[in-house]
């Protein structure tokens, strides 16, 4: 009897024990700006999202969500803000509508030569902060930054020929409101704001000319260059930016450890897919350079040199239009400064700011 009993209580107990890891493991579903199709949701999917749980000591699981898949792309902040999501991996520049800081920490055109310039901007030169603050101000206390930054040099869609900045003028271009829509509207052309979900029918309609898309290898895998056979690579615009943001008090609720974690678990992924997204690309390029049936255009640097002057003309305007903006765009420059990225010290407010082409 006695032999049962204890038996009995060492069952009991085991199975309190499994139900205590079972309460204190925590999903975190989270929406993001990819498809379900894109390469780098797939990655993310398969290579780090198994990983959130081995840092976290089985703390923490992931649920990563495609684009629109709770709230419309642009909601996700304050869905974030009331609970409705745990946590968003969105892009900025989606949000600059709301404060032009959104559109410098979403991508600073023609800025940097690689993600991991930008990662470890986010990381180590400020750029966490300045994008807390931002976030700040749309829902207040609400929102917490676990990291931001790219994870590609984004190639550009386009359905026409485009080999120098004189072909830009009088093209439609899908392009996110902001900094990006900016830069092509000073180079001469009509940017029009609709999602990426919608970016192959509005080309294979006619609605746009070209579209400021993703990476080569996303743009490859959503069958773009198959009605878009003029693709820009390297790209001349864009390294757009991600931001990992968790409910602030979801994220309070977790020890410091697991956040720790999850800011080592985004830059950590990030730069992995950097490196996976740049070597698909180039095996891309090549292939698609050698069936001929696509025509991938590689601009000279004169031109490069052309739409950047173009690019940091943007990058000022945009820093004047509200004091956090300003605050992004300084964070960036002493950065670049620091790293060796500006070519010359010259005065912000004359735009005196370029970067070196990688």
């Amino acid at each position: 009897m006695k032999i049962r009993t204890l038996t009995h209580s060492i069952t009991l107990a085991s199975a309190t024990l499994v139900m205590a890891g079972t309460v204190h493991a925590q999903e975190l579903s989270v929406q993001t700006s990819f498809n379900s199709g894109d390469y780098a949701y797939q990655y993310l999917q398969e290579e780090w999202v198994p990983k959130v749980e081995e840092m976290t000591g089985g703390d923490v699981t992931l649920n990563l969500m495609p684009i629109g898949s709770v709230v419309p792309y642009k909601e996700t902040l304050e869905a974030v803000g009331m609970g409705l999501l745990d946590g968003d991996l969105t892009a900025p520049a989606y949000f600059a509508g709301r404060d032009p800081a959104f559109a410098l920490m979403g991508d600073l055109i023609a800025g940097y030569d690689k993600p991991s310039q930008f990662l470890d901007f986010c990381k180590n030169g400020g750029g966490e902060e300045v994008l807390q603050k931002a976030i700040d101000k749309v829902v207040p206390d609400k929102v917490h930054v676990v990291g931001c930054g790219p994870y590609k040099r984004e190639a550009l869609v386009a359905a026409v020929p485009i080999r120098s900045v004189e072909d830009l003028k009088g093209l439609k271009f899908r392009s996110p409101e902001g900094l990006a829509a900016a830069v092509f509207e000073r180079a001469g052309a009509t940017p029009v704001n609709i999602p990426f979900s919608e970016v192959y029918t509005s080309l294979q309609q006619g609605v746009v000319d070209a579209a400021d898309a993703s990476a080569y290898v996303n743009n490859d895998a959503s069958g773009l260059h198959d009605i878009a056979k003029y693709p820009i690579y390297p790209g001349i615009h864009s390294m757009s930016s991600q931001q990992f943001t968790i409910n602030e008090n979801t994220w309070e609720a977790l020890s410091e450890e697991d956040q720790q974690a999850l800011n080592e678990w985004f830059y950590a992924a990030f730069n992995d897919l950097a490196d996976a997204v740049h070597q698909q690309d180039e095996k891309l390029v090549a292939r698609d350079k050698a069936k001929g049936d696509i025509t991938v255009i590689d601009w000279p640097q004169e031109e490069r040199d052309k739409f950047r002057e173009i690019a940091r003309g943007a990058w000022q305007e945009f820093a004047q239009k509200s004091p956090i903006a300003q605050e992004a765009l300084d964070a960036h420059l002493e950065y670049m400064k620091a790293h060796g990225l500006l070519e010359t010290d010259g005065a912000q407010s004359e735009g005196e700011a370029s970067s070196t082409q990688g």
